[in-house]
């Protein structure tokens, strides 16, 4: 049996859809796995053991950015099942064109001809769609495929150089001098929206190190060197680093969260990795619903102010986005310092 998984655009997403991929690869043990996905989310599973063959969707190649490229891949793979977690009519038309002869999705952007199997989404009363979790949607999709109930545990995985990266990191901050090490994650590819002040970022780092001696490694992504630069210049402190001097990359990140004692973040991809390498995770919430991305981690805490203007789901605030700056750095370090007398590891007083 030839299997084919169209994976989500989005970073956190894609996380948020390892235990239905795992479900699908353990039933359908003997069949060969191809994941449909964008390059710059196969960083995300670099490690796994799930996928047979990656297609891409884009960034690959002179033709791979042409959808029917993709269509014409799948075509010669012979593919009997295809599931398709985004909700996209492209996925779907290339999933009909490129012949795969059962298809698995969600009946959204009139995309229900094209489908097999249909799955309606969350709607309330009046036909609108429901903030639910990404999650149970996901596996749901594997249930309509076949499999039986995936469970909520997200996973990730880190290869030699992943970790190799992140070694060159603790020893040039002498991270491993710190009882505890505490990352930052500042950034938010969905927009401006979701981010929190660098100089609340800057801070709540401070005080994390002067209070518990804790060091802390403040996150970025190719777009976000600049903001990591400036909140650990902001901050002013040796025990405070960030990635901005690093060559980008997924593995790194994966890597450094794998490693930490808390991750503090933004409601955005990285946050998905310190659940699934089962860190605790404090997640700062502005203009989104927290329901969409709740995965059930024990180890989680969300703060979100309560506004009369959200969640919104904009991703660039029209008004003067109090949804994040009304968030002090003192509510989130006292959330860290709870969440940390519960699943850390305990700092100790330290003097600069």
């Amino acid at each position: 049996m030839n299997l084919a998984v169209f994976l989500p655009n989005w970073i956190g997403d894609a996380v948020m859809a390892t235990p239905a991929l795992r479900a699908l690869r353990e039933h359908f043990a003997g069949a060969r796995l191809v994941g449909v996905l964008k390059s710059y989310v196969a960083g995300v599973l670099e490690g796994a053991p799930w996928l047979d063959e990656l297609v891409f969707l884009d960034g690959r190649g002179p033709w791979s950015h042409r959808w029917p490229a993709t269509a014409w891949a799948l075509r010669r793979a012979d593919i009997d099942l295809a599931v398709l977690f985004p909700n996209s009519f492209r996925s779907a038309l290339v999933a009909r064109l490129g012949g795969c002869r059962r298809r698995v999705g969600y009946v959204r952007y009139a995309r229900g001809p094209l489908l097999t199997d249909r799955l309606a989404p969350v709607r309330d009363a009046e036909g609108r769609l429901t903030p639910s979790p990404v999650i149970d949607a996901y596996n749901r999709l594997a249930q309509a495929a076949g499999c039986p109930r995936p469970s909520y545990r997200l996973e990730m995985f880190t290869t030699r150089r992943d970790e190799a990266a992140a070694d060159a990191v603790w020893e040039q901050g002498r991270l491993s001098d710190y009882q505890e090490v505490i990352c930052l994650n500042p950034g938010a590819a969905f927009g401006s929206a979701k981010y929190w002040p660098a100089e609340h970022f800057a801070r709540l780092a401070r005080d994390l190190v002067e209070q518990r001696g804790s060091g802390v490694l403040v996150l970025c992504g190719p777009g976000e060197r600049e903001a990591a630069r400036r909140i650990a210049e902001l901050a002013g402190h040796p025990a405070v680093h960030s990635l901005a001097d690093q060559p980008p990359s997924l593995g790194l990140t994966k890597a450094c969260v794998r490693r930490c004692d808390l991750l503090v973040t933004t409601d955005s991809g990285p946050r998905h990795f310190g659940i699934a390498f089962d860190r605790p995770v404090l997640t700062l919430f502005g203009p989104t619903h927290v329901a969409w991305t709740e995965t059930y981690h024990a180890k989680s805490v969300h703060l979100q102010k309560k506004v009369p203007c959200g969640p919104c789901q904009q991703r660039v605030c029209p008004l003067d986005h109090r949804c994040m700056t009304e968030l002090t750095p003192g509510e989130v370090l006292a959330a860290a310092t709870d969440l940390l007398r519960r699943h850390g590891r305990g700092g100790m007083p330290w003097a600069s």
